[in-house]
């Protein structure tokens, strides 16, 4: 290469160095590369890591580590001085010898800082190779590892500098803690996989693949990075399809899941209300504007109703919904679907036959649905779990705490002894909630109760725990279905020792599903409720009867007027087990108030049978590494 080509391209980034100079003038940004010790001060530094010599993105390199020289160049490192200065003559030299025979050989040195580089020496050979659009560069790297606090960005960052050993990546950045985790389980690896350099290079070139679509579709402007997009793509389509798709599929793949993608930007919204109705409202994308007289409403489960009485109740709740809406609804079951394949299978073939409306009974279903939901835009798809972070399915559940807060004052009236056994299932969301508002119920007519808390996740025969310990009164498991009174169920006194049911609260699915169906019918899927690009999730309770609790006979009058009075305030409003909570507080809850005696178990303590739900619902389920055969949350 001649001098004069040199020139050429001196002159060619000078136009873009300006350019973006005034650009960034224009809109109010520093128009000139950051200078890390304006950035930092020695109290937000905890160390100093030697990283050695390795390859660096080159758009991650955003300013100096000192003042001199920055004014020679613009925010993207391009020059700013004229073609005549030393500088100019300098930076000539170098083009000419990155194109020579000789080439730029020595690696710059600098600092990074929250993954982002900061040249001590060598700013004009980033400025020569980023204007040729080199895309890594060659550099010493010293990290300034940042201070630990609770801050998500620290939290990620750190989480970072834990994987790069094993990937050696700098492009892929996640804003969120427990994201390489996930990442691991998408290609296929085990948490502690080292990566091979081949294996590095594939996963490069589908990162860089799969950034040109989404950058088009708009993610620049997103408050996420690439890597945060296509965990989330990743988790309804395979890195090897990402490799295999041509452009146009890969583009169309993404706007697939776009709404999840967005939702990554937004809080999940927790609905308790329910929807209002309006007969006359037109419908939304799902039938284009035509509404409906009828609905074709598939339900999924991996249980069957004989085998299991969760599977039994919502199927009771199916059976509801075909009472009240006889002509507009018209209903097809998928019982006992067994691994994530054949729940896909499933929706397929409801949706073949079909369905516009799916219904999947339980949380290990929410991979199933996700995939259908891509695949099916026009299908309204509902798992019933909460706190899902996709919007492209919506999530519905009960506030059974509601009933429990009732029970809890039935316990506390009734007990003698001051100390009321609580049968908990597992520390999923929700549950938390349910004993400290049973724990609230028994204190507001007992005020020196302890509710005993043991957890049927962690041992096998929580009832005779309980009663070795001396509870006389029990909260044991809620009630499935109010036609199954003769089970010892919902809050049981010991007599003789046995269990007698004195207050259950219950589940009442088919209210909910007929209110979720009735809403599409005559308001469509945008009209229950939340702006667009949002996951939504209907926690509904007492006041949608949703949730109800079922007293015995044999409660004394003056407990079945109290029980009476506390659900007709729960249900208007005028009573709240947590007055000072926000939906959201109440169901992430994961402590247990100063009155209960006992904790919420460690994943490590749960029973094998467990572990898969608390995987997908735990309070703590960010915190557990995932594994092969779960789907990545």
């Amino acid at each position: 290469m001649n001098r004069q080509e040199a020139a050429a391209q001196y002159a060619f980034a000078l136009r873009q160095g300006r350019k973006a100079y005034k650009e960034a003038v224009m809109q109010g940004r520093y128009p000139y590369p950051q200078v890390l010790d304006e950035i930092i001060s020695d109290a937000m530094v905890a160390g100093q890591t030697e990283l050695g010599v390795i390859e660096i993105p080159a758009g991650q390199i955003v300013g100096t580590k000192t003042a001199g020289r920055r004014s020679a160049f613009s925010a993207d490192f391009m020059p700013l001085l004229d073609a005549d200065t030393e500088f100019a003559g300098k930076w000539m030299s170098l083009c000419e010898a990155h194109l020579g025979d000789e080439g730029i050989r020595d690696p710059i040195r600098c600092y990074e800082y929250f993954g982002r580089f900061y040249v001590q020496e060598g700013n004009k050979r980033v400025s020569v190779l980023r204007s040729y659009g080199a895309p890594t560069i060659p550099a010493y790297v010293i990290r300034m590892v940042p201070v630990w606090s609770e801050d998500p960005a620290v939290a990620a960052y750190y989480e970072f500098m834990q994987a790069f050993p094993k990937t050696g990546l700098y492009r892929t950045r996640f804003s969120r803690a427990g994201s390489f985790v996930k990442l691991q389980k998408a290609l296929g690896y085990e948490p502690d996989h080292v990566w091979t350099e081949d294996e590095r290079r594939r996963f490069i070139a589908g990162y860089t693949y799969f950034q040109e679509p989404f950058r088009k579709l708009g993610g620049d402007g997103l408050p996420i990075t690439t890597a945060d997009a296509m965990l989330v793509w990743l988790k309804v389509y395979s890195f090897d399809d990402l490799l295999g798709f041509p452009s146009g599929e890969l583009t169309k793949s993404i706007k697939a899941v776009w709404a999840d993608i967005k939702a990554l930007t937004e809080p999940i919204a927790v609905r308790t209300d329910t929807p209002e109705v309006k007969e006359n409202h037109l419908l939304g994308r799902l039938f284009k504007g035509k509404q409906p007289s009828h609905l074709n409403v598939a339900f999924v489960s991996d249980q069957s109703p004989e085998q299991s009485d969760w599977a039994r109740a919502h199927d009771l709740g199916r059976k509801y919904l075909e009472t009240v809406l006889p002509d507009q609804v018209t209903t097809q079951t998928f019982y006992g679907v067994g691994d994530a394949a054949q729940a896909e299978e499933a929706m397929e073939r409801a949706i073949e036959n079909g369905a516009q409306l799916i219904f999947a009974e339980t949380p290990p279903l929410i991979g199933a649905c996700r995939k259908a939901a891509a695949r099916h835009p026009e299908v309204r798809i509902f798992n019933c779990s909460v706190s899902m972070p996709y919007a492209g399915i919506r999530t519905y559940y009960s506030r059974i705490y509601e009933a429990k807060y009732i029970a809890g004052a039935i316990a506390g009236a009734l007990s003698r002894s001051g100390r009321i056994g609580y049968v908990a299932s597992n520390p999923i969301f929700g549950v938390p909630a349910s004993i400290n508002a049973f724990a609230l119920g028994t204190q507001l007519t007992n005020p020196g109760a302890e509710v005993v808390v043991r957890w049927s996740c962690v041992e096998e025969d929580v009832l005779d725990a309980l009663t070795r310990e001396g509870a006389s009164l029990i909260s044991n498991r809620d009630l499935p279905t109010p036609d199954r009174i003769r089970e010892p169920w919902g809050l049981c006194r010991i007599e003789g020792g046995k269990l007698r049911s004195l207050a259950a609260p219950y589940w009442h699915w088919g209210s909910v599903y007929t209110k979720l169906v009735f809403s599409v019918l005559n308001g469509g899927w945008d009209a229950l409720g939340a702006a667009a690009g949002q996951a939504v999730n209907y926690w509904w309770g007492m006041d949608s009867r949703a949730v109800d609790i079922l007293l015995s006979d044999e409660l004394p009058a003056g407990v079945r007027r109290l029980a009476g009075i506390l659900r007709k305030g729960i249900v208007d409003g005028s009573i709240q087990p947590f007055p000072d909570a926000t939906p959201e507080e109440i169901l992430h809850m994961d402590t247990l108030l100063d009155c209960v005696q006992g904790s919420i178990p460690r994943y490590e303590e749960l029973l094998p049978m467990a572990r898969p739900l608390v995987r997908l619902q735990g309070v703590y389920r960010d915190a557990i590494p995932p594994e092969k055969e779960d789907p990545i949350l």
